[in-house]
């Protein structure tokens, strides 16, 4: 989003040095606009100016100067501010495209020389209202209300509220963990075997009656181990929470503004003499 960071001078010099600085600190000359009044006249006259030709210059400047500020600003009177001090000196636009460019070019310009606008205006102001009154030689009765400047009393409120945040907590993750085991068994097998016994005696009759053709089959057997499992439930975790309050006291700063009111004394001893002796001039008898 692009923004505008204007900043007033009370000279051209001083003006062209901060240009310098918003360059060599990475601004580009393009985004950096310079109007001051000299300008303006220099474009305008031709030889010698008359002051007919000087009138009608400020004219053209400060109908410039005002058009611009009223662009700007929402506020009249933040228009005509900037722009009765815009008048009095040389103004520098820079055009940003960020927020922290605009920041960085208006800590440039304070840095180097702009003039605090509200300052210059009070100071416009008041000389001003000066003038008149000496031209109307009436001090003590002439209303300053078209003229006084405002100073806002600031303060800071605390807001105390609750947000939740992770202080910590239990994961519970469950996995297969293996160990071995041993048991013993005793295991029994068969082996058959066959003997053979020399024998030399008559045949009896069972022995005639088994002389014939015949199959005799004897089988061997052994024990073999057999494994099964069972699970079982030997333990449960579970996870549970236990709340506790506490009472916590926060301690915080506010800032707030306060305004000190100081009388200020006149300067010109000869016009206090004169009230004076004005004074005593009507409290003369016969006098009005």
């Amino acid at each position: 989003m692009a923004n505008t960071v204007i900043g007033i001078f009370d000279s051209s010099s001083e003006a062209q040095r901060a240009v310098e600085q918003l360059i060599s600190n990475g601004f580009t000359r393009s985004d950096i606009d310079v109007s001051s009044r000299g300008d303006d006249m220099d474009r305008t006259s031709t030889g010698t100016t008359s002051s007919y030709s000087d009138r009608r210059d400020d004219d053209s400047f400060g109908d410039k100067i005002s058009n611009f500020f009223s662009s700007l600003f929402d506020s009249d009177d933040d228009a005509r501010t900037y722009s009765s001090v815009g008048t009095q000196g040389c103004v520098v636009t820079v055009h940003t495209q960020s927020m922290q460019e605009a920041e960085r070019a208006a800590d440039l310009l304070d840095r180097y020389g702009a003039v605090d606008v509200n300052e210059k205006a009070a100071q416009y102001g008041s000389g001003a209202s000066t003038a008149n009154s000496f031209a109307d030689r009436d001090i003590d009765t002439r209303s300053t209300a078209d003229t006084t400047n405002s100073l806002p009393i600031i303060e800071e409120d605390l807001q105390v509220g609750k947000r939740i945040v992770e202080t910590g907590g239990v994961r519970l993750r469950s996995r297969i963990v293996e160990r071995p085991v041993e048991e013993h068994l005793r295991l029994r097998t068969e082996h058959v075997h066959v003997e053979r016994n020399p024998v030399n005696r008559p045949a009896s009759e069972a022995d005639l009656n088994n002389f014939q053709e015949g199959t005799i089959e004897v089988r061997e057997q052994a024990e073999m181990p057999v494994v099964s499992k069972t699970a079982r439930v030997v333990e449960e975790v579970r996870l549970e929470k236990d709340v506790e309050e506490r009472d916590e006291t926060i301690r915080e700063t506010l800032r707030g503004t306060d305004v000190d009111v100081e009388k200020l004394s006149g300067n010109d001893r000869n016009l206090s003499d004169r009230r004076y002796n004005d004074d005593a001039d009507l409290n003369r008898p016969g006098s009005l």
